[in-house]
């Protein structure tokens, strides 16, 4: 189940102050630094990330169509801060949440089939 648009606006501007706020010290949270694609800015993103055997899993809350994943597809620099630690990350791919599931650490399971989310983008 994909988040409606309206909710991405309004987390935008008013929840995601907070969230990023919060992520040093939340298990499932992180900030991805990202460099718009038209616009050349960097951005700060709070996103669900889930830990992987070979990488991170991140949750698509709104689609495809999140302007952090296009930013990040293009290759501009992609840096993930976790629990007060940067992690360059490269080779995106996006798979679907059901092939991510076994890759996620066992004690993060429940909380990733949880949160809504039709796909999400893994790191290697």
């Amino acid at each position: 189940m994909r988040v409606p648009r309206a909710v991405a606006r309004f987390n935008r501007r008013v929840t995601n102050p907070v969230a990023r706020s919060l992520t040093p010290w939340l298990a499932c949270l992180g900030t991805l630094e990202h460099t718009g694609r038209k616009s050349g800015k960097r951005y700060k993103t709070p996103l669900l990330v889930f830990k992987t055997q070979d990488g991170f899993a991140i949750l698509l809350g709104y689609g495809p169509e999140s302007d952090w994943l296009q930013n990040v597809l293009t290759g501009g620099p992609t840096v993930l801060h976790r629990r007060g630690k940067g992690v360059v990350l490269g080779s995106p791919r996006v798979v679907s949440k059901t092939e991510a599931l076994p890759l996620v650490a066992p004690a993060l399971r429940l909380p990733y089939r949880l949160f809504p989310s039709t796909t999400k983008q893994r790191w290697c």
